[in-house]
């Protein structure tokens, strides 16, 4: 009853804002699944991979090790192999990938939990400006309970806005954390890497491609 209530008197905002509340949750659900089956290395994988480069011996440990890190090291590997001289390029190409990956539809939500609040106080004032309508229309004699119920249903937008934005807004800076997490660990087993395999040659990143991603990660550590 309160819900149907609820889009009744806030109209095509309150339907908007549901909207909104539809893509966040499809967005965060599919995001926090995504990252509980990333898979990650063990506790025990930086010092393993250590021992194992300095024996000269990294492959085994590298191929089992699962998540971003992972795929970044054995993409390095790979590329090694392959005759690649400067892995540090390597590195940066698939750590800017594996950081956009766990991104993705980052910017969808803070749009949606940014814009949530301003399309609620949108409402608020299109009620606000049809209440103070009515009031002149009928000349200031208006009843003081009819205008407090509609404004009332004015204000309604605003609450509507704020409780969409807000688990967004709360959520989402959750999962950037946890990509910066990630990011960071990718950055010292990439920067293992290259420190102690032996056949890479560090070349020095153009200012371009250290500033090939919006947030500190992997391409501003290399």
């Amino acid at each position: 009853m309160f819900v149907t209530e609820l889009f009744d008197k806030g109209g095509i905002i309150v339907w908007i804002l549901a909207g909104y509340s539809f893509i966040a949750l499809t967005i965060l659900f599919e995001r926090l699944i995504s990252f509980i089956f990333m898979g990650s290395p063990s506790k025990q994988a930086e010092a393993h991979l250590l021992i194992a480069l300095k024996e000269g011996q990294p492959d085994s440990i590298i191929d089992s090790m699962r998540g971003p890190e992972g795929r970044l090291l054995q993409g390095m590997l790979q590329a090694s192999k392959e005759g690649v001289k400067d892995l540090n390029r390597v590195a940066i190409r698939l750590g800017s990938f594996e950081l956009n990956k766990m991104e993705k539809g980052f910017r969808t939500l803070s749009f949606l939990g940014n814009t949530a609040p301003l399309l609620g106080l949108l409402g608020t004032i299109i009620g606000m400006i049809k209440a103070f309508m009515v009031i002149e229309q009928a000349g200031g004699q208006v009843d003081a309970q009819a205008l407090a119920g509609g404004i009332w249903e004015a204000m309604l937008t605003t609450g509507v806005g704020l409780a969409v934005a807000i688990p967004v807004l709360l959520l989402l800076h959750l999962l950037e954390s946890s990509a910066d997490k990630r990011a960071h660990s990718m950055r010292n087993f990439a920067s293992l890497m290259l420190e102690y395999f032996p056949t890479n040659t560090r070349g020095n990143a153009t200012e371009e491609e250290k500033a090939s991603h919006h947030r500190s990660g992997v391409t501003h550590a290399i």
